[in-house]
């Protein structure tokens, strides 16, 4: 009873820290992010087709992937080696999602890890509220530039630094090839009932639109909702249902525990389908040296556990 109150007053003290915040509340009425969410509704004048579903769900698929595996676990966090090649491909596919360059989204991500629900924390719900660590924070322009001074280590690759220049061609590139496509089956197999721009409505905009929020859940509802099997200096919480929406990155809490690891579901029952998908890729050689929990890690988590049964109610 104790704990749900606190918990109330939390909620509470935050909603009224946001409406308070000038910056929030403007970027509440006038987000750019409004758009893409209005271009959802021209899914009433493209009409339905379960090709264009299909497609919708592999390429939020595929580009939740790349985040997640790519983006985070590997510009992040140096959770596995790959080629130079490999780099650079998952590097395109994840700026395919419109959430800038793979170098400017590491550099933030690894500031965020910094200052984990602190004031110099740039997207903590606790400090600024759930609009802001949501979504207010990507819209605010004193973080939409590249800090390279945290990125050092792939500011050197010059494939890399034009994807960050250019990161528009690659959801660009995402769409002109979704409308080719739809065009191509509306031509060879009209009996699919599908055209181009169905094919960039479901296959971009509404399939962008979930991206953009099961990603942006990570910081806002992992560090509100959830349990905590970790006595860590952040509020990161694990969360199952933004695990499976985000192929993994729901166990924030043992993520913030041990970031450099590579898996982030700790036990079986804890589902990651990015790892799942890493280990496939280390299968064909495509990737390689995975780094994942350490034994001691293991152990702590069983002793907390234990004490967590032993602690009476």
């Amino acid at each position: 009873m104790h704990r749900q109150r606190k918990d109330t007053n939390r909620l509470k003290k935050m909603l009224i820290a946001a409406l308070n915040d000038e910056e929030n509340v403007l970027l509440m009425m006038s987000s750019p992010l409004v758009f893409i969410h209005l271009a959802c509704l021209t899914v009433f004048l493209v009409g339905f087709s379960w090709v264009a579903l299909a497609v919708c769900a592999v390429t939020y698929s595929l580009r939740v992937f790349s985040l997640t595996a790519g983006f985070h676990r590997y510009f992040s966090h140096r959770a596995f080696k790959t080629s130079r090649f490999f780099q650079f491909i998952i590097a395109f596919a994840g700026t395919t999602a419109g959430q800038l360059g793979p170098l400017w989204w590491a550099s933030n991500h690894r500031k965020h890890h910094a200052y984990a629900d602190t004031e110099r924390d740039i997207h903590s719900p606790t400090i600024r509220g759930f609009f802001w660590a949501h979504i207010g924070w990507v819209l605010c322009k004193s973080h939409q530039k590249l800090d390279q001074t945290r990125i050092k280590d792939f500011i050197k690759f010059p494939e890399l630094m034009w994807l960050e220049r250019f990161h528009v061609l690659a959801p660009l590139s995402l769409g002109i090839g979704l409308y080719v496509l739809g065009a191509l089956l509306a031509l060879w197999a009209p009996g699919l009932n599908t055209n181009g721009w169905q094919m960039v409505v479901w296959g971009y905009v509404i399939s962008s639109t979930l991206v953009y929020h099961v990603t942006f859940c990570v910081n806002s509802v992992s560090h509100i909702f959830g349990s905590r099997r970790f006595k860590t200096k952040d509020d990161s919480k694990n969360n199952l249902l933004v695990a499976l929406l985000t192929g993994g990155e729901g166990w924030h809490n043992n993520h913030h525990r041990y970031p450099a690891s590579a898996r982030q579901g700790m036990y079986w029952w804890e589902i990651d389908a990015t790892y799942y998908g890493l280990k496939v890729l280390e299968k064909l050689g495509i990737i390689w040296d995975l780094r994942c929990y350490p034994a001691k890690l293991l152990d702590e988590a069983d002793r907390l556990k234990l004490e967590k049964e032993a602690t009476p109610v």
